[in-house]
């Protein structure tokens, strides 16, 4: 066991003003609001502007993270973006935040995990803290996933919005404090049921963009079914792991990735509604920035206070899935 915790110092995230409603959406294809928001629980969604990008997003949730943690962006000894809507194909997004936040020798480095990708994020940073190699590192999730959505695909553009949410995480003395368990997994075997296809094995070109392959693919069915049965094992692993009963649990922050998911595992697991936080109402799907967001939300909002255990859950592409634990 590590000598060291590390634990949540701040927190940060920041949305897009452009609001894409429900209605708006029942202009561009064969929808309505009720359809999307009794399967989906979604009524609106964040988008970008002109001139608004995944680093510009991740660098203003950032600011806020390193306000409320009380630190300056040179205190900093890493940083670690999770987005699979990057500035750029390369450098890493998380690149562009350091040189954004004044840095001129900081590491940066992104992770692709989806919307998990936020999860295996904090575990980096929470792995090289509890090394002793470092003491203050920026943990990051965000996401222009309009710039990836098939606005000619009712059963995928419904779904998704952009955002980024920051934490800061630092050393502390206490290995009983801050992130106390996680665990990752991944199953490339159903990469199928998520995917955007532009790269080495499908490079753009006229076969690519005849299918429309630029953009997301999902298969909804399948995905709804691999996130109930991975949120119930998450949650079921986390207290196991940590010795921990229900009532022990302050709050869970899940992925929003679709009202109905949350409400059939929260039921199947014998959770209250009032243990979840969501926010999938305002922000839809926004892969690896919706935990970050939502957990600066709760604690913006005094649903996260010191003493209190936060489970975090993720499911995505790739396939991946992860926890974590939170003793704050």
């Amino acid at each position: 066991m590590s000598q060291y915790g590390a634990i949540i110092a701040g927190t940060g995230s920041f949305v897009p003003e452009k609001r894409l409603t429900n209605d708006d959406l029942s202009k561009m294809v064969d929808t309505n609001d009720e359809w999307i928001v009794q399967r989906t629980g979604i009524r609106e969604r964040r988008v970008v502007s002109e001139g608004e990008s995944t680093a510009t997003l991740a660098t203003a949730a950032a600011r806020k993270a390193l306000e409320a943690a009380g630190i300056e962006p040179k205190d900093l000894d890493l940083i670690v973006c999770g987005t699979i809507s990057g500035e750029m194909v390369f450098p890493s997004t998380a690149c562009f935040v350091a040189a954004a936040l004044g840095l001129n020798s900081t590491p940066a480095f992104d992770i692709s995990a989806a919307c998990s990708g936020f999860l295996y994020t904090l575990q980096t940073g929470v792995s090289f803290i509890k090394s002793g190699l470092y003491r203050n590192v920026l943990v990051i999730g965000a996401e222009t996933l309009s710039r990836l959505t098939d606005y000619t695909d009712r059963g995928s553009c419904i779904l998704f919005g952009d955002g980024a949410g920051a934490l800061v995480l630092q050393r502390s003395p206490d290995p009983k404090l801050g992130v106390i368990y996680s665990s990752l997994h991944a199953d490339g075997h159903g990469w199928e049921m998520l995917c955007c296809k532009p790269g080495s094995r499908h490079p753009i070109g006229e076969a690519l963009l005849a299918e429309r392959n630029q953009y997301m693919k999902i298969r909804g069915r399948e995905v709804y079914k691999f996130a109930v049965q991975r949120f119930e094992e998450l949650i079921e692993d986390a207290l196991r792991k940590c010795e921990l009963k229900p009532e022990d649990v302050s709050l869970i922050v899940p992925h929003q990735v679709n009202q109905r998911i949350i409400d059939s595992a929260m039921h199947k697991l014998g959770l209250g509604m009032e243990k979840a936080y969501v926010n999938i109402d305002k922000y839809g799907n926004t892969s690896a920035a919706s935990i970050p967001i939502a957990f600066d939300e709760a604690v913006r909002a005094g649903k996260i206070n010191p003493g209190d255990v936060i489970v975090m859950v993720a499911f995505g592409a790739g396939l991946t899935w992860a926890n974590a634990v939170v003793r704050m």
